[in-house]
C-alpha cells in the first residue's frame, strides 16, 4: 500500500533573484511525499508558471494512477513518463517514484536506470541581473571558479567589458532568450573578445535557426538552447541550429525523457548542460543521478535559498558530491521544512 502526501513550501533566497524574465524573494514550491520518506519536488517557473494550484492538480491524477497500481517498478517511471500532465508536476512524481524503487531495493537511482555513477560534478554559481557595479562585486567576491552570469538589461554592454580584467573564474552567460538578433549578435562578439566561451539562450526560440549566423566566426563560442526543449522531439526539431542543449528536470518532466534526450545529444556531439529551478536538492537529485550524462552543471538551486530542505546531496565550493547513504534519495530535514510548510 502507498501512500503520497503533498506539502506546499515557501523557500526564501539568500538574495532576490533576477533575471530578463521575472524576480523572486521566496519561491513557492510543492514536494511529494510516499510513505513519509520518499519525495520529489516540483518547481514552476518564476516567469512561465504552471501557479500551485496547477500543479496540484495534476499531481492528484498522478497519484489517482499510482494507487491502482498493484506494483511499482522501473516500468512505472515510463508509464508515468507518459502521463499528460505538466511536466513539473511529472518531474515530481518521477522523482519519488524512483527514489521509492531504489529505497525498496536497496540500489542507488543511477543503478537502476543503468546510467554512470554521479562524480565529479563542478558547478556554476548564478549572479542574476543587476547593477554594473553590483555584478562586479559578486563576481569578485564569489569563491567559486565558475560563474553563470544573467544578461539581459541595458547594462549588458558594460558589464561584458568588465569581464576582460577576469582571469580567475570561467564565466557563463544566459541571457534567457532577451536579446534580438542584432542584438545578439553584438553581444556574442563582445563576450568573445572577453573570453566567455558557453552562451545560453542569447534569443528567444523564433530565431534558433539564426544562431549559426549569430556566431559568425566565433567557432570556439557554444550556444546553448534551453527554452523550448522539453522532448526528445523538441530537442531534435532545434538539433541542427545549435551547439548544446540545458536539460532541466521540469521541463522534461523527469529523468526519463531527460536521459533520453542527454543520449541523443551526446550522440549528435553536441553539449549537454543539467540546469535546474530555483529549489532544494530534493528537485536536483534526478539532474545529479544523471550527471555522468552533463559537460556543465548548473545546478545551484539550494545554494540560492537560506537553507536546503534536505540532505544527501551536498556542496563543497564548486563540486557537488552524494552521500553514499543517497539510497531511496534525499532526506528530508523535517524541523527545516516545518518553518516553510504553506497553509
Amino acid at each position: 500500500m502507498i501512500k503520497v502526501d503533498t506539502v506546499k513550501v515557501s523557500l526564501p533566497l539568500k538574495k532576490k533573484f533576477v533575471i530578463s524574465r521575472g524576480e523572486a524573494s521566496v519561491k513557492h514550491n510543492l514536494l511529494t511525499v510516499l510513505n513519509n520518506r520518499y519525495s520529489g519536488e516540483a518547481a514552476g517557473s518564476v516567469y512561465y508558471g504552471p501557479s500551485m494550484e496547477e500543479i496540484q492538480a495534476d499531481i492528484e491524477r498522478g497519484i489517482t494512477f499510482l494507487s491502482d497500481k498493484k506494483e511499482i517498478d522501473q516500468h512505472t517511471l515510463e508509464e508515468l513518463n507518459e502521463l499528460e500532465i505538466h511536466p513539473a508536476a511529472k518531474s515530481a512524481l518521477i522523482a519519488m517514484t524512483l527514489n521509492f524503487i531504489s529505497g525498496e531495493t536497496n540500489r542507488y537511482p543511477w543503478e537502476i536506470l543503468g546510467i554512470g555513477s554521479p562524480v565529479g560534478i563542478k558547478n556554476s554559481v548564478t549572479i542574476s541581473i543587476d547593477s554594473p557595479e553590483k555584478v562586479k562585486e559578486a563576481i569578485a567576491n564569489s569563491e567559486l571558479p565558475i560563474i553563470k552570469l544573467k544578461l539581459g538589461s541595458d547594462y549588458d554592454p558594460e558589464i561584458i567589458l568588465s569581464l576582460k580584467d577576469i582571469s580567475d573564474k570561467e564565466i557563463r552567460v544566459d541571457a534567457n532568450g532577451a536579446w534580438s538578433c542584432e542584438r545578439a549578435e553584438e553581444m556574442i562578439h563582445a563576450l568573445s573578445l572577453s573570453g566567455v566561451r558557453v552562451i545560453e539562450q542569447p534569443t528567444d526560440i523564433v530565431s534558433v535557426k539564426e544562431w549559426p549566423h549569430l556566431k559568425a566566426k566565433n567557432e570556439d563560442i557554444e550556444l546553448i538552447l534551453d527554452e523550448g526543449v522539453a522532448t526528445l522531439d523538441d530537442y531534435n526539431s532545434f538539433a541542427e541550429y545549435v551547439d548544446g542543449v540545458n536539460i532541466k528536470m521540469v521541463k522534461s518532466g523527469g529523468i526519463i525523457e531527460a536521459i533520453r534526450i542527454a543520449s541523443k545529444a551526446r550522440q549528435d556531439g553536441k553539449k549537454v548542460m543539467l540546469g535546474c529551478m530555483v529549489e532544494s536538492s530534493v528537485g536536483i537529485a534526478q539532474s545529479v543521478y544523471m550527471s555522468s550524462l552533463g559537460d556543465y552543471y548548473d545546478l545551484d538551486g539550494p545554494q540560492l535559498l537560506d537553507e536546503d530542505i534536505a540532505s544527501g546531496i551536498s556542496y563543497d565550493r564548486e563540486s557537488i558530491a552524494v552521500d553514499r547513504e543517497i539510497i531511496g534519495g534525499p532526506k528530508l530535514k523535517r524541523d527545516v521544512i516545518e518553518k516553510y510548510i504553506e497553509d
